[in-house]
């Protein structure tokens, strides 16, 4: 998949194959997700895009087709899949485990091709590559790795989200439905909030105890502090604008936790944020930006023993062409579950 101008059209051609770099490797793709932060990407909003034609995607699982010099831990045939965020590898955060904040990270299909194509190369594979679990499906191990993978640190290591506490979760998207079954799984009471009927029935199927439908007259925060007696413990903003994050501010109780997870670009300037809430209540406001390869496996045990299942959350799987077709409206098409693009299809 391949568009040559932000906004323009998506096509499916033929481009030269990938050369696994130094310390990397060449993946042959199984399954990639189609997520709004590719809309974003392909929309403009990205500045790290900055070579045209590109190819998108970066939620991806399947074999190891080539290394590079230097790779220790991987061959070919190792079925594998790897973090949006891919740390270099040598620095001081890598080294602690915290390549998702990289000062040198690179992402597939925004600082270099993706893998909505049949190969894609990913860079630092000994810090980035993770083995797929036998049981996991291709399409679940996708969906890892951006959405899944993001929402889980989201709740558990940003937000610190405890057993009994409201969380809201704006936007009942891929990352949102996430977020609702990490959430609920750790025993919280989960409020999802969307404009889609179809999204809020999912969520209440991932484990929401109440949901919230937006529409010109309802104001979110007063239902969310009316559902929650007095405003959630956490708000997870899973959309990405000025009135999502907003809204979870807003709906948030005093010394309450927001974690701003969609991207907020500044399409129309700076985004205004409700900063004398923040104060005056003593809010937390938190960024949450993937999660590294080396946080993985506590997540992975959780989806091999049942108790987390983003198998749920994967709605349907596409070819290229119709993943090319999606693209352009993704961002408001309604969004009950993951779409996954199989580029063998």
């Amino acid at each position: 998949m391949v568009y040559d101008s932000f906004g323009g059209p998506v096509t499916v051609r033929e481009v030269p194959d990938p050369v696994a770099p130094d310390g990397g490797a060449v993946v042959r793709v199984h399954a990639s997700g189609l997520c709004l932060s590719d809309w974003h990407g392909w929309a403009g909003h990205d500045p790290d895009i900055d070579a045209l034609p590109h190819v998108p995607g970066h939620e991806l699982a399947g074999v190891v087709e080539a290394v590079g010099t230097g790779v220790r831990r991987w061959r070919v045939g190792d079925r594998v899949t790897v973090p949006f965020v891919c740390g270099c590898g040598a620095c001081a955060w890598c080294a602690a485990g915290q390549a998702q904040v990289c000062p040198n990270q690179t992402q597939p299909g925004f600082t270099h091709r993706g893998s909505d194509a049949e190969l894609v190369a990913l860079h630092a594979a000994d810090t980035n590559l993770v083995a797929v679990p036998d049981g996991v499906t291709d399409a679940e191990a996708a969906s890892l790795g951006c959405r899944f993978a993001t929402a889980y640190r989201a709740v558990t290591a940003r937000a610190r989200v405890q057993a009994g506490e409201w969380v809201v979760v704006i936007g009942a998207g891929g990352v949102g439905l996430s977020a609702v079954m990490v959430a609920a799984a750790l025993g919280a009471r989960v409020v999802a909030v969307d404009r889609h009927s179809a999204a809020l029935e999912a969520a209440r199927a991932a484990g929401a105890s109440h949901v919230v439908h937006t529409r010109p007259d309802v104001d979110v925060a007063d239902q969310v502090h009316d559902l929650t007696d007095g405003g959630a413990h956490v708000a997870i903003d899973a959309v990405g604008s000025e009135q999502t994050c907003a809204d979870g501010i807003l709906s948030l109780r005093r010394q309450g936790r927001h974690v701003q997870v969609g991207l907020l670009p500044p399409v129309e300037g700076h985004p205004r944020v409700p900063m004398s809430r923040v104060i005056g209540w003593e809010l937390d406001v938190l960024g949450s930006h993937g999660m590294a390869a080396a946080d993985y496996p506590e997540m992975l045990a959780l989806v091999a023993d049942g108790t987390l299942r983003p198998q749920e959350l994967v709605g349907r799987v596409v070819g290229l062409e119709e993943g090319a077709r999606l693209l352009p409206g993704l961002h408001d098409a309604p969004r009950a579950g993951m779409v996954v693009v199989d580029p063998r299809r």
